[in-house]
């Protein structure tokens, strides 16, 4: 079975996405919400599977380069890398800003930063 029909390959869980499809939102904030919390999983997923092997290595492009081979398309990782650098970037700088380790941020974090915008 593919990776987009096998609900466990979704960093998401079940709940996350009914705690914020029950947020009183708009829907195009409650989309950037989701995709903020997919690439938070996803970088938290990433630091918790370091290991001494990626020390010296860019974890996140090594973690894309790894998805992308699913696919066959080297484009695909590249874009996926930017967007999720992007993104990490942008949840570090918010994480300082609101005193919290990348790691410890929440749900509602993230709605805090996306009403900020």
């Amino acid at each position: 079975m593919s990776n987009h029909l096998d609900p466990s390959s979704n960093p998401l869980n079940i709940e996350i996405i009914q705690e914020i499809d029950n947020l009183d939102l708009p829907m195009m904030q409650k989309h950037h919400l989701r995709i903020l919390a997919h690439c938070l999983q996803i970088l938290k997923t990433i630091n918790a599977d370091n290991n001494l092997e990626y020390q010296n290595k860019n974890s996140l492009r090594e973690w894309c380069d790894n998805q992308s081979k699913k696919f066959d398309d080297k484009k695909f990782s590249d874009l996926f890398y930017e967007q999720l650098e992007s993104t990490s970037k942008k949840l570090s700088n918010f994480s300082k800003k609101i005193g919290k380790n990348i790691e410890d941020l929440e749900i509602d974090d993230l709605v805090l930063l996306i009403e900020q915008r």
